[in-house]
């Protein structure tokens, strides 16, 4: 385990360094704020210590050169677990494939997979809407697909996170997420 007695504080200090020169998608931005954003949001949700923990850790998987070895040594396997089943199994695939299979995966991935997956999805959410005020529609050159596709993305996302949140503090936060996602998409329309 971590040799900080307290694994948020260590969890924090190792994502500090794995992402260490990192930036948020073309802005001066260091990328830690993102997961740390994230462990606010599960915090403020009453998740428990390991959840927290993997919500820092969530992107060290996929954007860093981080094993889930050294997670799981450092912060156990119930920690190393959780932030696999969030973590994008093949990077090199094209947008949609990798998109589409996060947006299936919520249908199967533990709940407090999900509450981690929602959380990070909140905070990007947010990061956009932030954005979107400042910059017009220009925020979405930021992207590698266009705003048609970003917008089918968070919506898809919305309906499968209300599938699995339908009760507790997870809803508090899949409710919010919802609502920034109408804010920067406007209403869903039915087909």
């Amino acid at each position: 385990m971590a040799s900080n007695p307290d694994p948020v504080f260590a969890a924090i200090e190792f994502a500090a360094r794995a992402h260490a020169g990192q930036y948020r998608k073309q802005t001066r931005l260091p990328y830690i704020i993102h997961p740390l954003a994230v462990a606010r949001i599960l915090i403020e949700a009453e998740q428990d210590g390991e959840v927290v923990v993997a919500g820092v850790l969530h992107d060290t998987l996929e954007d860093t050169e981080v094993g889930l070895e050294a997670i799981e040594r450092e912060f156990g396997p119930r920690v190393a677990g959780l932030v696999s089943e969030v973590s994008e199994p093949d990077k090199g695939a094209d947008w949609e494939s990798r998109k589409q299979r996060t947006v299936d995966s919520i249908g199967r991935i533990s709940l407090d997979a999900v509450l981690v997956e929602c959380a990070d999805k909140l905070d990007n959410i947010r990061a956009i809407e932030a954005d979107f005020e400042r910059l017009g529609d220009e925020v979405w050159e930021r992207f590698n697909r266009p705003e048609a596709k970003q917008r089918w993305y968070y919506r898809a996302l919305v309906r499968a996170f209300g599938a699995r949140l339908d009760g507790g503090p997870g809803r508090r936060i899949f409710e919010r997420l919802a609502r920034a996602v109408e804010r920067v998409f406007g209403p869903e329309r039915a087909a």
